[in-house]
């Protein structure tokens, strides 16, 4: 009896550490995932709104508060270049407005804005069919659409399409409406249907933005850089923009994973010590 009982102890002690094992297994392999390392970019988080219907596409802010209810990322970069970024998504399409406050010394027509979109988030070295970028000039209204999956390397491996149905790229110069400076600046607006980007949680996401005056392109993910808006990135590079219709935007998903393994393990080290009582 005296070594049944000193057999069962040692089973009940094995058992606690194998537990705890696999606690610190699991803490390492997420905190690997949520801690950024040196070239991620923060994952832009889009918000569910109620309200991007009562926007009026014209290029700016037309009222005040046309763009309150939707999500920011502040973008700045070491030469005083800064960037509003705001971003939603209601019933079939996801809105983006990007405001290039520091960009006072304009030029019509040339100056541009692109984003752009990976479907499935692949990350792919080179673009595919599931890669999408749309862009317009500045005080433009005819946006255009460019798909990956061309073969010719001087196109960054796109090809121009036709534009989706209810797809909207349009730019202007603000005005006292603007929510950040008075001082007339570039804008763009998009409205980019899910119907061609799809329905995800996650997106691989580029915005590439050209200041003619400075001669350069200003990008995020802010480490990529290259020095014409038409030499796209490749995927493998962007960011990730999180999370139209299947995931909670107030809770990144690194952040549900730990919580889950916290649950998971919590119930495994009682069921141990319900088992050995």
């Amino acid at each position: 009896m005296l070594q049944s009982g000193k057999s069962s102890i040692l089973c009940t002690v094995k058992d606690h550490i194998l537990t705890c094992v696999k606690f610190l297994a699991i803490i390492i392999i997420l905190a690997a995932l949520i801690i950024p390392t040196a070239k991620a970019a923060e994952p832009i988080m889009i918000t569910l709104s109620g309200a991007m219907d009562k926007v009026i596409f014209d290029g700016k802010w037309t009222f005040y508060s046309e763009w309150k209810p939707t999500s920011l990322n502040t973008i700045s970069y070491n030469d005083s270049e800064l960037i509003q970024l705001r971003s939603a998504h209601q019933g079939n399409f996801i809105y983006i407005l990007v405001d290039e406050v520091s960009n006072i010394k304009f030029n019509k027509n040339i100056d541009m804005a692109m984003i752009c979109f990976d479907k499935n988030n692949s990350k792919t070295t080179i673009p595919n069919e599931n890669d999408y970028c749309f862009g317009v000039p500045l005080d433009g209204k005819n946006p255009f659409t460019l798909r990956g999956s061309s073969v010719l390397n001087e196109t960054s491996h796109y090809t121009n399409i036709q534009n989706p149905d209810g797809l909207i790229g349009i730019s202007s110069i603000s005005d006292q409406n603007d929510r950040y400076s008075n001082v007339p600046h570039a804008s763009y607006e998009f409205k980019i249907p899910t119907d061609v980007v799809g329905r995800s949680d996650m997106y691989g996401f580029y915005l590439g933005v050209y200041d003619s005056h400075s001669n350069k392109v200003y990008s995020w993910p802010q480490y990529v850089t290259n020095d014409s808006l038409l030499k796209i990135p490749s995927p493998s590079k962007w960011g990730d923009l999180v999370s139209p219709d299947k995931s909670l935007p107030e809770f990144p998903w690194p952040v549900l994973a730990l919580i889950s393994s916290l649950a998971i393990i919590t119930y495994m080290t009682r069921r141990s010590v319900i088992f050995h009582r």
